[in-house]
């Protein structure tokens, strides 16, 4: 094997790593040196993925996009497996109906920016730009709730339906979204802590909610001396649950595509785009057999160590939000800047407006840090979330993180009419209206839910 730099396979990733280590450790030099990037509250993750972004559109540094991709998506898995994985001193009797409400909440934030995708496609439509395609609002949850990849999948099935430049438009609006959720979300992380709405302590250690450190080492944790590092311990359990995650979803798929095609590839993409659902799920099934094992005195020792595994679900999320930031493309608007300007900024201050309105009411004790959280995951993706939450709450001690993944688990179920959605608007304008009457009617069920839940929660 040739081991010199001509192997390209060899050093290439080595050399990207590298790159985007030296950017993280350049950043937070940054962040700790001069005093206006530091009370700017621009993470250290954001800053250096914007400095990347930057490179790379000049040139100037060797990083693929598909390499930036690649880390993004196994990034947020790996994190929310580390995370779920953690051992829980506290049950919470209301962990169903918080998780049933948060999905409600993500389903109906789509709504909402699906009514104001569909109002401005029609008002374009029916005024100076009649060509432009009546259907195309259906986008923006696609790119704002869901991210780039509904978004290119979304328009692309739109544009062979008719929709010039639908992929562009779609993964435009995506990038967009990201950027709304960094700069408005640290833009409001600077102005509410210096109003004091928000509670943050000297040297950059935040105290909104309950923040405290993990302890080191738990009663009846495996001992510092055993032969195997405990490092090596917690990332093997990390790994080993993400194997289980490709093997379960790929034997899924394998099986819908034997008895249900049709089924399988819708579903398909789905269960490969939210894999870090799956894997959480997972993570916290292997947490609960080691727990039942212990009980049983068949294992003696508790092998998860809280304080690693927030630390491995940190280097995780850091590079994640690094590599999201840096991999965004605007592509081609072509002639539809103006639809385009309007839904990117009508949605993103509605998303705004709404989910601080609906989190200061169902979310009491930690309102900033679900509000952030949902803000970042539904006008980016889940990985900006993260990053606006770790501003406040570093540690994942409030329960706003589990939040982001029992949320977008009962999402999928009650996502599902959106689907049907999707494929019913674009046929005529007749369809276009009854879509948007559906959405509404839906959306009203939602909040039902949503407020009837919490009452029950608050009894």
């Amino acid at each position: 094997m040739d081991f010199s730099s001509a192997n390209t396979a060899l050093w290439n990733p080595i050399i990207q790593i590298g790159i985007i280590a030296g950017l993280i450790l350049g950043a937070n030099v940054l962040r700790r040196k001069f005093a206006f990037v530091r009370k700017s509250l621009l993470p250290t993750a954001v800053l250096a993925g914007f400095v990347l972004l930057l490179l790379r559109s000049l040139g100037w540094v060797p990083i693929s996009a598909a390499f930036l991709e690649i880390v993004t998506y196994h990034g947020i898995a790996i994190g929310f497996i580390a995370l779920s994985l953690r051992v829980s001193e506290k049950k919470d009797p209301n962990a169903a109906a918080v998780g049933c409400q948060s999905g409600a909440l993500i389903v109906s934030t789509y709504l909402v920016q699906a009514l104001v995708g569909l109002f401005v496609s029609l008002g374009v439509a029916f005024t100076f730009m009649p060509d432009f395609f009546k259907a195309g609002g259906i986008l923006l949850p696609m790119a704002y709730g869901q991210g780039p990849g509904q978004a290119n999948n979304v328009g692309s099935t739109y544009e062979s339906l008719g929709m010039v430049g639908g992929r562009s438009f779609g993964l435009s609006l995506a990038a967009m979204g990201y950027l709304c959720a960094c700069v408005v979300g640290v833009i409001f992380l600077f102005v509410w802590n210096r109003t004091g709405k928000l509670k943050r302590s000297k040297e950059g250690k935040q105290i909104s909610g309950s923040v405290t450190v993990d302890a080191f080492q738990d009663e009846n944790e495996a001992p510092i001396s055993e032969s195997v590092d405990r490092l090596s311990v917690q990332v093997a359990i990390v790994c080993l649950v993400y194997l289980f995650t490709y093997l379960l979803i790929d034997g899924v798929v394998v099986l819908l595509e034997t008895v249900a095609p049709g089924l399988a590839a819708t579903v398909s993409s789905l269960l490969w785009g939210f894999n870090f659902i799956v894997g959480s799920m997972l993570a916290s099934v292997v947490a609960l057999i080691f727990k039942g094992l212990r009980k049983c005195r068949i294992m003696k020792h508790q092998y998860q160590n809280n304080y690693l595994l927030s630390r491995i679900s940190g280097l995780a999320f850091d590079v994640m939000i690094v590599c999201g930031i840096a991999s965004i493309d605007i592509g081609d608007l072509a002639d539809n800047w103006v639809p385009f300007l309007l839904m990117a900024v009508i949605g993103g201050v509605g998303t705004f407006l709404y989910l601080f309105y609906i989190c200061k009411r169902i979310y009491p004790g930690y309102v900033y840090e679900a509000f952030f959280s949902m803000f970042g995951m539904l006008t980016g993706t889940i990985s900006s979330g993260v990053l606006l939450l770790r501003e406040i709450d570093p540690n994942m001690e409030t329960p706003a993180s589990n939040n982001l993944i029992t949320g977008s688990s009962f999402g999928i179920i009650f996502g599902i009419p959106m689907l049907l959605i999707i494929g019913f608007a674009p046929k005529n304008i007749y369809t276009v209206l009854i879509t948007l009457g559906i959405v509404v009617v839906y959306l009203a069920l939602l909040l039902v839910l949503i407020f009837r839940l919490n009452k029950k929660k608050t009894k």
